[in-house]
């Protein structure tokens, strides 16, 4: 909305005078209410004290125009700071960015940069201006309120981009020939009770849901454990909510149930499957169980598993995180996860406008940590391993009974 008022003063300011200006900005406050001034005084500049004036105008309008005060000639008025101080831009700039701007040790290169630090440290430095001042100048000079973004991936593996061409080939070849391919992870655990989730919805006014102020795990309800299977093709999912353990085995079970539920009756001519994975987990491309529990897979259905992994610190790409795992997390925005049976609901009644559907289930069973896979039951199994980066890229034979 400030950002609005802006916009609009910008365009009109070369056409108002002193008191159009009061009057228009006054009408844009009582139009914006509540906080109202202060946003306007934000987006404008004007004092608090010219707006309340012209509040004061527009509530008493005078019979005598000319009794309103008089127009200053151009050029009049109080010259603005920088103006005085010519320095000013120049160190609040240092205050920002101080290692680009040649300050290393800048005074706030380990606190908040906000604005009140800032017309504290520029007050220290002689420089004599106000919070609200600082922030006029900081949007004059290009800045804005900005979070961080997760976009740094650290050290990229030499071949990360060859195996994303890689999985692209893989994942076409596999759909022109009508075979299924999906993309498979964990969901982050979620914490089942009266928790406090993320985001907002719409409720009676003055009336928020009510949850713990701490989030100590329910010792009866403990986490719910969502592992999804997403069908590139056809924009479906399926999502086991574990109680147990997020291990190997609950993330093959998860396909086995979604292949059994889903995939078979959408993929009735599949003889080969290829699955998309992170590099880490359950489903690690180094570890044992995960192929162990892929061989028996292959064994009990008759298809030829093909597997690739995204490369080291690009989970991000993987497509169940941006076609299905985000649209849960918004469609149960604001809503404390009451039970698993309420986690299973939310996911199952995700849906997007592009069609995306979803089936989910509940997942009792017991996945105990450390299991072990003996050398011998590594070396009994039907695995071919790519010429590529064969640690990534493999498929799993389904072996004769």
């Amino acid at each position: 909305m400030t950002e609005m008022v802006r916009t609009k003063f910008a365009a009109l300011k070369p056409f108002l005078d002193e008191r159009s200006r009061r009057r228009w900005a006054a009408v844009e406050a009582r139009a914006l209410g509540r906080g109202g001034i202060e946003r306007v005084t934000e987006a404008t500049g004007l004092s608090r004290t010219t707006i309340r004036t012209g509040l004061k105008e527009l509530a008493e309008p005078l019979a005598d125009e000319a009794s309103t005060g008089r127009l200053r000639a151009r050029g009049g008025g109080r010259r603005r700071l920088s103006a005085h101080d010519p320095g000013l831009i120049a160190a609040l700039e240092r205050l920002i960015d101080p290692v680009t701007r040649g300050d290393p040790q800048g005074p706030l290169l380990w606190t908040s940069a906000s604005a009140a630090h800032l017309a504290r440290e520029l007050e220290a430095s002689g420089h004599r201006v106000s919070e609200r001042t600082v922030n006029r100048l900081l949007h004059e000079a290009g800045y804005s309120l900005q979070a961080n973004q997760k976009t740094l991936e650290g050290r990229q593996h030499p071949d990360r981009d060859a195996q994303f061409r890689r999985i692209n080939r893989r994942v076409r070849a596999f759909q022109r020939l009508g075979q299924p391919v999906v993309s498979v992870d964990t969901k982050k655990k979620e914490l089942v009770g009266v928790y406090r989730n993320g985001g907002r919805e719409w409720r009676p006014k003055g009336r928020p849901l009510s949850v713990n102020v701490h989030d100590f795990p329910d010792k009866d309800l403990g986490k719910a454990i969502p592992y999804g299977i997403y069908d590139v093709t056809h924009n479906m999912g399926w999502v086991s909510v574990g109680v147990d353990h997020d291990t190997a085995a609950f993330a093959v079970e998860t396909l086995r149930r979604w292949w059994h539920r889903m995939g078979r009756g959408a993929h009735p001519k599949a003889h080969r499957l290829l699955v998309t994975a992170d590099g880490g987990g359950s489903n690690s491309s180094r570890n044992r169980l995960w192929k162990w529990e892929l061989q028996r897979f292959a064994d009990d259905t008759g298809l030829r598993v093909s597997v690739c992994h995204f490369p080291p610190g690009t989970s991000k790409w993987n497509k169940i995180e941006h076609r299905m795992f985000c649209h849960i997390t918004e469609n149960w925005r604001g809503r404390p996860l009451t039970s698993h049976e309420a986690v299973v609901n939310l996911i199952s009644h995700t849906t997007t406008r592009r069609g995306l559907s979803i089936r989910s289930e509940l997942d009792r069973n017991e996945y105990p940590t450390g299991r072990p896979v003996t050398d011998e039951q590594i070396a009994s199994l039907s695995l071919q391993r790519d010429c590529f980066h064969g640690e990534w890229n493999y498929t799993l034979l389904p072996r004769l009974k």
